[in-house]
């Protein structure tokens, strides 16, 4: 899967996205020390075991480099930056009955801003699946000849079990 690019400069006004979630009932949030064990397990058991791995890794960085969507006290989406590779976005899912819900477009700007933040002008958003989602939301587009990537030894030492 190709690598994507996004301009943190151009991003769209972060709020709507927010208050739709709010309006029901769901917390865009960044993660807290306490949350690391619940956020591994929710990725393990929604995702997948390298996608738990790199969302830990999220948890060694001041300030965390992970936000949430949270219902109550369960965790129901995340997005990861700046984790194992500096720059980048990713990865991040939200549970799948509330896929189309908008979260994952909160967590997506949330991120992106946390980015901008640190002073970055651009991420690029790895080894991405949906890429249309990346391109509605914040514009980004694929970036040439960037499959496998960065990601080349991962698929050395895994193959196509991604």
């Amino acid at each position: 899967m190709p690598d994507m690019l996004a301009r943190l400069y151009a991003l769209p006004d972060a709020a709507p996205f927010r208050a739709r979630a709010e309006a029901a009932g769901y917390r865009i949030r960044r993660a807290e020390p306490w949350d690391r064990l619940r956020l591994r397990e929710f990725v393990r058991s929604n995702f997948q075991e390298l996608w738990a791995m790199e969302a830990d890794r999220a948890f060694n960085h001041t300030p965390i480099t992970c936000h949430l969507a949270t219902h109550e006290r369960s965790i129901v989406g995340f997005g990861v930056y700046e984790s194992t590779r500096r720059g980048f976005f990713g990865p991040t899912g939200v549970r799948e009955d509330l896929r189309g819900s908008g979260l994952g477009a909160a967590l997506l700007l949330a991120c992106l801003e946390s980015m901008r933040e640190m002073g970055y002008g651009y991420a690029i958003i790895g080894g991405v699946g949906p890429a249309k989602f990346y391109e509605k939301v914040v514009g980004a587009t694929i970036i040439p000849d960037s499959d496998p990537g960065v990601y080349a030894t991962l698929a050395e030492v895994i193959g196509d079990r991604t």
